[in-house]
């Protein structure tokens, strides 16, 4: 019998962008995508629920009273919330991972046979990421991991921001974890999960798979997004920082507040093409390093494979 797979994410966004997120993966081989609206989505509903490999549902007043719980306040604890609940649900996969709608598997050959070599031990496996560059769909950059030369490459790469940021990167390093299904007592976290209480032992990192992460698609996607990250999500001021403060390092936070105060959004743009924006600079300063990637998710493509009839009226 052959390794099955499948995704959970709990997603607020357009429908197209939970249509082409469901679709991606159904086309790299997922056997069952589970999809928790964070609001009513009529339109997305319609077109996941005709799927029969996509299990939705609607997390409105009704469902999380059926849960018997009040709604969690914050997007994180209701994600980790309702990717639990999958994991716990009957199992219709033999491993599951938790991501958000922004975040896609890339593989060098099938996921399923990938999985399929891992050992018993350890029931978990990290997927690390790569960032999107901005205007470039089919560009990543993956980041500079720990080492004796972290600080000079993050000063090459990066000569104004690069003292600041966690290995290059706007987000996550952590990644996001493949877990066995089966196993007792399992709580989702963000970037893990624990059992009786206690961090799942974890494969890092698993070859093959990358976690290819379009945290900045364009400058207008990003600042549009900026203000929430701010307040709520990935820069929010309870993140820590890149490096200790005694040693120089700030938080996310701390910087977008610190280059606000002294230049605006002027500033924060100067940032974006620094970082983030797809440039003759940074390409060739990424390539120098090993750094850059090529992956072209062709999510029109497998949009209109998979919901022929979305229009996106």
């Amino acid at each position: 019998m052959s390794t099955t797979w499948g995704v959970v994410a709990t997603i607020l966004a357009p429908a197209e962008e939970i249509l082409q997120f469901a679709a991606y993966h159904l086309s790299a081989g997922a056997h069952r995508i589970y999809i928790y609206l964070d609001a009513p989505n009529p339109q997305a509903f319609e077109y996941l629920d005709a799927h029969p490999k996509i299990r939705v549902t609607t997390c409105d007043a009704k469902y999380w009273k059926q849960r018997k719980r009040n709604r969690p306040d914050t997007h994180q604890m209701r994600q980790t919330a309702n990717a639990t609940h999958a994991y716990n649900r009957r199992a219709e996969v033999d491993w599951l991972i938790h991501m958000d709608v922004d975040e896609f598997l890339v593989a060098e050959r099938p996921i399923a046979d990938i999985l399929a070599e891992r050992p018993v031990d350890p029931p978990a496996t990290r997927i690390r990421p790569m960032e999107q560059l901005s205007g470039t769909p089919s560009a990543f950059k993956a980041f500079v991991p720990n080492g004796p030369d972290r600080t000079r490459i993050m000063t090459e790469l990066y000569p104004t921001y690069g003292a600041y940021l966690k290995g290059g990167f706007l987000s996550h390093l952590a990644g996001k974890v493949f877990v066995r299904t089966g196993l007792p007592d399992i709580h989702f976290r963000i970037h893990n999960a624990f059992q009786n209480g206690e961090m799942l032992a974890c494969h890092d990192r698993q070859a093959g798979i990358d976690l290819a992460h379009a945290h900045a698609k364009s400058w207008e996607d990003w600042i549009a997004s900026y203000r929430y990250r701010v307040t709520k999500g990935s820069y929010r001021s309870e993140l820590g920082p890149n490096k200790p403060y005694e040693k120089g390092g700030l938080s996310m936070h701390d910087l977008f507040g610190m280059i606000e105060a002294e230049a605006g959004e002027p500033g924060l743009r100067a940032f974006f093409d620094e970082v983030c924006a797809d440039t003759p600079g940074l390409r060739a300063r990424l390539q120098a390093h090993g750094l850059l990637h090529e992956a072209d998710l062709e999510l029109a493509s497998h949009l209109r494979m998979h919901f022929p009839d979305f229009t996106g009226l």
